[in-house]
C-alpha cells in the first residue's frame, strides 16, 4: 500500500492525491475550497443526517444557511480576523486562522480543516487539534480519510507548523488508523482521560 502526492497545481487552489491498494486504484482524492459546484452535493450529504463536524451535529443548521443564502453560506468558510465561532461545548470562541477544504474524487465525500495559532503549534484549551475531518458514510473504509489528511500536511507546513496535533476516542478505532496511516505517533491519553493524541510531522520547519 502506497499513497502517491501530487505536487499542488500552480495557480490552482487544488491538492492532489491517489492511494493504491493491491490492484485496485483509488479515483484521485482532491481537496477544493467550498464552491458552488460542489453544494448540491453537500447538503444532499447533510440531509442524510451526515454532519461536517464529528463533535457536533451540524447538518441542520447548514441545511438552514444554505436555503437562506447560498453564497453567505460559503462566504463564512473564509476565515477573517473577528470571526468566532461556536466550540463543541456550546460556547463562542475567537475563530482561529482555519482554512476548510471539501473532499472529492468522483464525487462529494467529506470535509477537512486545518486551525492553528500562527507561530506556534500549541493551541488554545478549547481546540481539539489542528486538523478534523469527517467523511460521509458511503465513502468510508476506502482510505479516502487518510489521503485527505495526507494531503493536508503541506498545507500545515506551508503555515509555518512542522507538527500538528490530531485526536480521537479511544474506542473510535477507523479513526485511530486514519492517523496511524498518515503517520501520526501517540503521544498519549490527554488529561480528560477520555481522548487520545497524535503527532504528525508535517515535513515543514
Amino acid at each position: 500500500m502506497s499513497i502517491i502526492l501530487h505536487k499542488r497545481r500552480k495557480g490552482c487552489n487544488v491538492w492532489m492525491g491517489s492511494r493504491h491498494m493491491g490492484n485496485s486504484v483509488l479515483n484521485a482524492v482532491r481537496l477544493v475550497p467550498p464552491n458552488p459546484a460542489l453544494l448540491d452535493e453537500y447538503a444532499a450529504a447533510l440531509r442524510t443526517g451526515w454532519s461536517p463536524n464529528n463533535e457536533q451535529d451540524m447538518s441542520g443548521e447548514h441545511l438552514a444557511a444554505i436555503a437562506a443564502d447560498p453564497a453567505a453560506f460559503l462566504a463564512e468558510f473564509r476565515w477573517a480576523p473577528g470571526k468566532t465561532i461556536r466550540v463543541a461545548d456550546g460556547t463562542m470562541r475567537q475563530r482561529l486562522p482555519d482554512a476548510t477544504y471539501w473532499i472529492v474524487d468522483d464525487a462529494f465525500c467529506g470535509r477537512i480543516n486545518f486551525r492553528h495559532v500562527p507561530g506556534t503549534v500549541d493551541l488554545p484549551p478549547w481546540a481539539t487539534g489542528h486538523i478534523g475531518y469527517s467523511i460521509v458514510p458511503w465513502k468510508r473504509r476506502r482510505g479516502i480519510a487518510t489521503a485527505a489528511l495526507r494531503l493536508m500536511l503541506p498545507i500545515a507546513a506551508a503555515a509555518g507548523l512542522d507538527r500538528v496535533f490530531l485526536t480521537t476516542n479511544p474506542h473510535n478505532i477507523p479513526s485511530q488508523k486514519v492517523i496511524l496511516g498518515a503517520g501520526g505517533v501517540l503521544d498519549g491519553v490527554l488529561p480528560n482521560g477520555a481522548t487520545l493524541g497524535y503527532w504528525i510531522d508535517t515535513g515543514g520547519g
